[in-house]
């Protein structure tokens, strides 16, 4: 399984370079019948969340544990902690569909779009629509490719506005129970992993010291073998334990220099580094920026 960033995507397919619509985050939007990408999209692993939306052409949509066969419409949302495939059955596909980084959401990663009930690990993430909801959602993305083309100063505002109205007509849906599961041991440890990791923030508090911060505290709070964790993680994800977690304790560091007036040892404590020193250097070599620059933002 190859790892695909939002920039390889949009590179292989041939298509528009990345909009930077916010300060950190990326963002772009396509007709499906208008992207190259074939029959067979293989479940490649990602680093952007993806919202699509099937209006026609049946398909099978494969993630790590589950299946289901789309033969109408439907709104389906991506995650990129799993993996998935999409086999078309037609030839004839039509649609939209948004990617994006989880900084065009929550600019300086202060919050997790994970975090979402539409993008996490066990939920469901597949709606299937009726024709009227079908064509709302369709305005919602013909608006997005048209703000797209424009010059309007303030428009990656506008496309995150979009975005979150589509969201937000998802939560009033009910999803599909169509999926077959399909568990595996990976992903199951992966997915207890991965909640357990996001439980540990946000840090709110000077006073509150992030309990856990190594791949082996993670595996004994699980009644794992380290190395049992990290073949399960490094399968399902593309990336070891400590790659996940390090990442994001940069993000909670990131946040917390950017929203907070904490100082670095403050903040170096409650992510659990008794010296500033080494979580500036822990910084430097995930960020390749000092705190200070961090935190002029």
């Amino acid at each position: 399984m190859t790892y695909q960033t939002i920039n390889t995507f949009l590179t292989d397919s041939a298509r528009s370079p990345i909009i930077h619509s916010r300060p950190t985050g990326s963002f772009n939007v396509f007709r499906r019948e208008d992207f190259t990408c074939g029959t067979y999209l293989p479940s490649n692993r990602r680093d952007f969340y993806k919202i699509s939306l099937i209006t026609k052409g049946n398909g099978l949509l494969s993630y790590a544990d589950k299946s289901i066969m789309i033969t109408g419409h439907a709104l389906v949302f991506s995650n990129p902690n799993i993996p998935y495939a999409w086999e078309a059955a037609t030839t004839e596909q039509a649609g939209y569909f948004c990617v994006f980084t989880n900084d065009f959401i929550y600019p300086g990663n202060a919050r997790s779009v994970a975090e979402s009930p539409l993008f996490k690990l066990d939920g469901t993430p597949v709606f299937l629509l009726d024709q009227a909801q079908s064509t709302h959602l369709g305005d919602l993305f013909e608006r997005m490719l048209s703000e797209h083309q424009t010059d309007y100063a303030l428009k990656d505002q506008v496309l995150y506005n979009y975005v979150q109205l589509v969201i937000h007509e998802a939560l009033k849906l009910q999803p599909t129970d169509g999926f077959v599961r399909q568990f595996g041991a990976a992903e199951r440890i992966t997915s207890l992993f991965l909640k357990l990791l996001e439980h540990q923030f946000p840090i709110d508090s000077k006073l509150h010291t992030l309990p856990l911060r190594f791949a082996k505290q993670y595996a004994y709070q699980l009644s794992l073998h380290i190395n049992h964790l990290n073949r399960a993680v490094k399968e399902v994800t593309g990336k070891s334990t400590t790659q996940l977690i390090a990442e994001r304790i940069t993000a909670e560091a990131k946040a917390l220099l950017r929203h907070t007036d904490w100082n670095v040892a403050e903040i170096a404590y409650c992510l659990g580094f008794e010296d500033p020193a080494y979580f500036t250097n822990f910084i430097r070599k995930h960020t390749r920026q000092p705190p200070s620059a961090l935190r002029r933002g």
